[in-house]
């Protein structure tokens, strides 16, 4: 069994109105593609170091890496970072969980 994944995701809302329309094509191809959020814009506090550069931090776990960066490249995601475009400032990174099975 493959270990999980993680898109990390830092956000910068330039534009929330058109913001808006970008998440629900966001969940919609996250879901098709067996994502589930773990986080999404929720209070974050610093524990040690600097905060992040954006305000706004997203979880999203995948079952594998290739799934993630499959939703990633995917027709309707393409279409979700489109309408993107002009909304908001982003980094995405996909990091590989720690496979726990014996």
């Amino acid at each position: 069994m493959s270990a999980k994944a993680y898109l990390i995701v830092e956000v910068k809302v330039t534009d929330p109105v058109s913001y808006e329309q970008y998440k629900a094509l966001a969940q919609a191809a996250i879901a098709r593609h067996g994502g589930r959020y773990l986080a999404r814009g929720g209070t974050l506090e610093v524990l040690e170091g600097e905060p992040p550069a954006s305000p706004r931090l997203v979880v999203v776990e995948f079952d594998s890496v290739a799934q993630a960066k499959a939703f990633y490249d995917s027709p309707d995601y393409r279409v979700a970072r489109a309408a993107r475009a002009n909304a908001a400032e982003m980094k995405m990174l996909v990091l590989e969980g720690v496979d726990n099975q014996p």
